[in-house]
Protein backbone atom coordinates (compact mmCIF):
# COMPACT_ATOMS: atom_id res chain seq x y z
CA UNK A 1 0.00 0.00 0.00
CA UNK A 2 0.81 3.67 -0.61
CA UNK A 3 2.02 5.25 3.04
CA UNK A 4 2.20 9.03 3.41
CA UNK A 5 4.37 10.83 5.75
CA UNK A 6 4.39 14.61 7.31
CA UNK A 7 2.99 17.12 5.40
CA UNK A 8 2.08 14.85 2.58
CA UNK A 9 -0.43 12.99 4.56
CA UNK A 10 -1.51 15.99 6.14
CA UNK A 11 -2.70 17.81 2.60
CA UNK A 12 -4.16 14.53 1.99
CA UNK A 13 -6.24 14.93 4.74
CA UNK A 14 -7.42 18.20 4.27
CA UNK A 15 -7.58 17.66 0.02
CA UNK A 16 -11.39 17.79 0.02
CA UNK A 17 -13.90 15.26 -1.43
CA UNK A 18 -14.65 15.58 -5.73
CA UNK A 19 -17.71 17.09 -5.71
CA UNK A 20 -20.68 15.19 -7.65
CA UNK A 21 -21.54 16.95 -10.84
CA UNK A 22 -24.73 18.81 -10.23
CA UNK A 23 -28.09 17.07 -11.68
CA UNK A 24 -29.74 19.52 -14.31
CA UNK A 25 -33.25 19.95 -15.49
CA UNK A 26 -32.66 18.15 -18.71
CA UNK A 27 -30.43 15.61 -16.64
CA UNK A 28 -33.50 14.43 -14.19
CA UNK A 29 -35.81 14.60 -16.93
CA UNK A 30 -34.60 12.40 -19.13
CA UNK A 31 -33.26 10.09 -16.00
CA UNK A 32 -37.10 9.48 -16.13
CA UNK A 33 -38.16 9.48 -19.80
CA UNK A 34 -35.85 6.78 -20.18
CA UNK A 35 -36.89 4.56 -17.59
CA UNK A 36 -40.76 5.10 -18.70
CA UNK A 37 -39.63 3.42 -22.38
CA UNK A 38 -41.67 0.04 -22.55
CA UNK A 39 -44.58 1.20 -20.17
CA UNK A 40 -48.17 1.23 -22.03
CA UNK A 41 -49.40 4.35 -20.50
CA UNK A 42 -48.55 7.16 -18.67
CA UNK A 43 -51.67 6.43 -16.12
CA UNK A 44 -49.02 4.06 -14.53
CA UNK A 45 -46.63 6.99 -13.52
CA UNK A 46 -49.32 9.59 -12.58
CA UNK A 47 -53.25 10.63 -13.78
CA UNK A 48 -51.97 14.68 -13.24
CA UNK A 49 -51.15 15.21 -17.08
CA UNK A 50 -52.73 13.49 -20.17
CA UNK A 51 -51.60 10.10 -21.34
CA UNK A 52 -49.90 11.60 -24.56
CA UNK A 53 -46.70 12.95 -25.83
CA UNK A 54 -46.80 16.16 -24.12
CA UNK A 55 -48.08 14.59 -20.85
CA UNK A 56 -44.63 12.60 -21.08
CA UNK A 57 -43.01 15.89 -21.60
CA UNK A 58 -44.05 17.39 -18.92
CA UNK A 59 -44.27 14.65 -16.21
CA UNK A 60 -40.56 14.50 -17.16
CA UNK A 61 -40.02 17.99 -16.80
CA UNK A 62 -42.14 18.13 -13.63
CA UNK A 63 -40.92 20.22 -10.70
CA UNK A 64 -42.49 22.43 -7.84
CA UNK A 65 -42.58 26.15 -9.40
CA UNK A 66 -41.33 25.11 -13.17
CA UNK A 67 -44.14 24.50 -15.88
CA UNK A 68 -43.53 23.43 -19.59
CA UNK A 69 -47.05 25.27 -20.55
CA UNK A 70 -47.77 28.78 -20.51
CA UNK A 71 -49.66 30.44 -18.34
CA UNK A 72 -52.74 30.90 -20.74
CA UNK A 73 -53.15 28.57 -23.73
CA UNK A 74 -54.67 30.15 -27.03
CA UNK A 75 -58.27 28.96 -28.21
CA UNK A 76 -57.13 25.74 -30.50
CA UNK A 77 -53.78 25.55 -29.56
CA UNK A 78 -52.83 21.95 -28.47
CA UNK A 79 -50.04 20.82 -25.81
CA UNK A 80 -47.47 20.52 -28.64
CA UNK A 81 -48.01 24.24 -29.59
CA UNK A 82 -48.27 25.68 -26.43
CA UNK A 83 -45.14 24.41 -25.25
CA UNK A 84 -43.32 25.96 -28.73
CA UNK A 85 -44.61 29.27 -27.88
CA UNK A 86 -43.14 29.06 -24.63
CA UNK A 87 -40.01 28.65 -25.58
CA UNK A 88 -39.56 30.98 -27.95
CA UNK A 89 -40.93 33.37 -25.39
CA UNK A 90 -38.09 32.56 -23.38
CA UNK A 91 -35.64 32.39 -25.80
CA UNK A 92 -35.26 28.71 -25.25
CA UNK A 93 -35.33 27.53 -29.25
CA UNK A 94 -32.53 25.86 -30.64
CA UNK A 95 -31.74 24.51 -34.18
CA UNK A 96 -29.46 21.43 -32.87
CA UNK A 97 -30.24 18.84 -30.14
CA UNK A 98 -28.31 18.27 -27.02
CA UNK A 99 -29.63 15.07 -24.88
CA UNK A 100 -32.39 16.11 -22.75
CA UNK A 101 -33.79 18.64 -25.05
CA UNK A 102 -37.36 18.53 -26.45
CA UNK A 103 -37.70 18.21 -29.76
CA UNK A 104 -40.94 19.36 -31.57
CA UNK A 105 -42.73 17.55 -34.64
CA UNK A 106 -45.18 18.60 -37.52
CA UNK A 107 -48.13 17.24 -39.11
CA UNK A 108 -47.57 13.63 -37.89
CA UNK A 109 -51.57 12.72 -37.76
CA UNK A 110 -54.26 14.53 -39.39
CA UNK A 111 -55.11 16.13 -36.45
CA UNK A 112 -58.52 17.96 -37.75
CA UNK A 113 -58.96 15.17 -40.07
CA UNK A 114 -59.21 16.44 -43.84
CA UNK A 115 -56.60 14.58 -45.08
CA UNK A 116 -54.43 17.54 -45.36
CA UNK A 117 -50.85 18.38 -44.19
CA UNK A 118 -52.08 21.89 -42.58
CA UNK A 119 -52.11 20.74 -38.60
CA UNK A 120 -48.55 22.03 -37.77
CA UNK A 121 -46.91 21.00 -34.54
CA UNK A 122 -48.73 18.29 -33.38
CA UNK A 123 -45.93 15.68 -31.47
CA UNK A 124 -43.07 16.37 -29.11
CA UNK A 125 -40.63 13.88 -27.39
CA UNK A 126 -37.11 14.15 -25.47
CA UNK A 127 -33.73 13.69 -27.14
CA UNK A 128 -31.91 10.82 -25.70
CA UNK A 129 -28.57 11.03 -27.06
CA UNK A 130 -26.98 12.23 -30.27
CA UNK A 131 -24.83 9.47 -32.15
CA UNK A 132 -21.63 10.27 -33.75
CA UNK A 133 -23.04 9.80 -37.15
CA UNK A 134 -26.05 12.63 -36.41
CA UNK A 135 -28.69 10.30 -35.44
CA UNK A 136 -30.44 11.16 -32.70
CA UNK A 137 -32.50 9.03 -30.70
CA UNK A 138 -35.44 10.09 -28.70
CA UNK A 139 -38.06 8.96 -25.29
CA UNK A 140 -41.54 10.09 -26.72
CA UNK A 141 -45.40 8.32 -25.94
CA UNK A 142 -46.95 7.48 -29.14
CA UNK A 143 -49.21 4.42 -30.56
CA UNK A 144 -48.81 1.87 -27.96
CA UNK A 145 -46.90 3.15 -25.26
CA UNK A 146 -44.02 5.61 -24.56
CA UNK A 147 -41.06 4.00 -26.61
CA UNK A 148 -37.84 5.06 -28.58
CA UNK A 149 -37.94 6.60 -32.11
CA UNK A 150 -34.70 7.52 -34.05
CA UNK A 151 -34.28 10.70 -36.82
CA UNK A 152 -31.40 11.93 -38.45
CA UNK A 153 -31.40 15.28 -40.01
CA UNK A 154 -28.54 14.79 -42.66
CA UNK A 155 -30.70 12.26 -44.25
CA UNK A 156 -34.07 12.94 -43.00
CA UNK A 157 -35.40 11.20 -45.93
CA UNK A 158 -32.86 7.58 -45.36
CA UNK A 159 -34.93 4.50 -43.59
CA UNK A 160 -31.05 3.05 -43.30
CA UNK A 161 -27.50 3.50 -44.30
CA UNK A 162 -25.56 1.80 -46.35
CA UNK A 163 -24.66 -0.70 -43.41
CA UNK A 164 -28.58 -1.53 -42.74
CA UNK A 165 -28.54 0.74 -39.56
CA UNK A 166 -31.70 2.38 -39.16
CA UNK A 167 -31.73 6.40 -39.54
CA UNK A 168 -35.38 7.30 -39.17
CA UNK A 169 -38.15 5.21 -37.65
CA UNK A 170 -41.54 5.91 -39.41
CA UNK A 171 -43.64 9.17 -37.64
CA UNK A 172 -46.83 9.40 -39.79
CA UNK A 173 -48.62 6.11 -41.51
CA UNK A 174 -49.27 5.97 -45.30
CA UNK A 175 -53.18 7.12 -45.64
CA UNK A 176 -55.54 7.31 -48.46
CA UNK A 177 -53.93 10.76 -49.49
CA UNK A 178 -50.50 10.62 -48.08
CA UNK A 179 -47.54 8.82 -47.79
CA UNK A 180 -45.97 7.73 -44.87
CA UNK A 181 -43.44 10.09 -43.69
CA UNK A 182 -40.10 9.42 -41.31
CA UNK A 183 -38.97 11.11 -38.23
CA UNK A 184 -36.50 12.78 -39.75
CA UNK A 185 -38.51 14.73 -42.09
CA UNK A 186 -41.35 16.12 -39.77
CA UNK A 187 -38.75 17.81 -37.18
CA UNK A 188 -39.57 21.11 -36.18
CA UNK A 189 -37.14 22.23 -34.17
CA UNK A 190 -35.75 21.89 -30.41
CA UNK A 191 -35.56 23.95 -27.01
CA UNK A 192 -33.73 23.64 -23.96
CA UNK A 193 -35.13 23.60 -20.61
CA UNK A 194 -33.49 25.53 -17.81
CA UNK A 195 -34.47 27.88 -15.18
CA UNK A 196 -36.28 30.26 -17.32
CA UNK A 197 -39.34 27.82 -17.51
CA UNK A 198 -39.77 28.58 -13.79
CA UNK A 199 -43.33 29.87 -13.13
CA UNK A 200 -43.44 33.30 -11.29
CA UNK A 201 -45.46 33.19 -7.63
CA UNK A 202 -48.69 34.43 -7.53
CA UNK A 203 -49.11 36.95 -4.61
CA UNK A 204 -52.41 37.04 -3.02
CA UNK A 205 -52.26 41.18 -0.90
CA UNK A 206 -54.92 41.09 1.58
CA UNK A 207 -57.67 43.69 1.21
CA UNK A 208 -58.20 46.69 3.61
CA UNK A 209 -60.20 46.09 6.64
Amino acid sequence: GLVLWGGTAEAARRTPPKRAAKVTLSDRALWRAKAWVGLGSLSTVSTAVNDDCSGLTQLAYRKPGLSLMPELTLPGENGVKAIYRKAGTLGALREAPNAGDLVFFRETIDRNKDGRLNDGLTHIGIVERVSTDGTVTFVHRAGGGVKRSRFNLARPEARKDEKGRVLNDWLRRRDKRNRGYLAGELVAGFASVDERWKVEPVTVSRARR
